[in-house]
């Protein structure tokens, strides 16, 4: 009996259509292709766009207006566009396409293990559970807003506080067995890097692909997590109407000033004062309640 596709990815991307429209999908990255969906919850895929042979573009320059567009070009040299809602996002699929692309070239299975050397866990952990239990609103690892290097990481956590927790959870024993837990978490998808330092080591250029260091950042691929820049005063001045604590957040489709003109934004709910604001690739807008 032949083996079903594994998931590797999927989340929202905007996708270029017919008459230069760009319209939201729920892409879903398989081992052999991409599929895309209308919508989440559909059933039947809209197109899907094989992988085999595939050429994969990243830092796309063809839309001026548009930022952290990637392109994938056929065997037919059909060019496909999606774009993601931040750097991070954008990089991470383009990461996993190439993979995909290079496992299916050398008759490979797709894994997130490390290639450097593969990290042995007992049987009883079980990276899922433990994922969610990281997310919990309660007990879980705290989001911050961390600045470096003139950047503000919305949403994100340094890799020292994964291990803290791990240690603090007894889920872990000690630091360096917390460090290797971590690296399997990293490795499978569940946290991402953000900033180079935390990227470098993800691609192999450090001892372990999680860095137990409060200088390497990481975030959950769902936490609503983006990056902008603090160039000026009037950047700083704008930040402080962000203030409060985090309530809800997730993606959204919000309609625009066109009737038929829906379009992924990421939206975020913070008390005291009561804000909720939304973002897409170009800017951050706010609406007070």
């Amino acid at each position: 009996m032949e083996r079903e596709p594994q998931k590797i990815r999927e989340g929202y991307l905007v996708k270029k259509v017919m008459f230069n429209k760009w319209t939201p999908m729920w892409v879903t990255l398989l081992e052999d292709g991409i599929e895309f969906y209308k919508k989440k919850t559909d059933n039947s895929p809209k197109g899907m766009i094989p992988l085999k042979g595939s050429v994969i573009s990243n830092h796309c320059q063809d839309f001026g207006k548009r930022m952290f567009v990637f392109k994938l070009t056929t065997t037919k040299l059909q060019d496909h566009y999606f774009q993601a809602s931040h750097q991070e996002e954008r990089d991470a699929w383009v990461k996993d396409l190439k993979k995909a692309s290079t496992c299916i070239e050398n008759g490979q299975r797709f894994s997130r293990k490390s290639t450097r050397k593969s990290i042995r866990l007992p049987d009883t952990i079980n990276l899922s559970q433990l994922y969610h239990s990281m997310k919990d609103p309660d007990r879980g690892i705290k989001d911050l807003n961390l600045e470096k290097d003139k950047k503000v990481f919305n949403h994100c956590f340094t890799g020292t506080c994964v291990v803290d927790w791990l240690v603090a959870n007894h889920s872990v024993r000690n630091r360096q067995e917390g460090l290797m837990l971590a690296s399997a978490l990293l490795n499978e998808g569940h946290l991402q890097p953000a900033g180079d330092i935390s990227k470098n080591a993800a691609q192999g250029l450090a001892e372990t692909t999680l860095l137990d260091n409060s200088e390497a950042l990481y975030y959950f691929p769902d936490s609503g997590f983006f990056c902008e820049e603090n160039s000026s005063d009037d950047d700083a001045l704008f930040k402080e109407e962000f203030r409060g604590n985090v309530v809800k957040q997730g993606c959204l489709l919000k309609q625009g000033h066109r009737r038929k003109n829906w379009k992924v934004r990421k939206f975020v709910l913070r008390d005291d004062p009561a804000y909720l604001h939304y973002y897409d690739p170009a800017s951050v807008r706010g609406l007070n309640l």
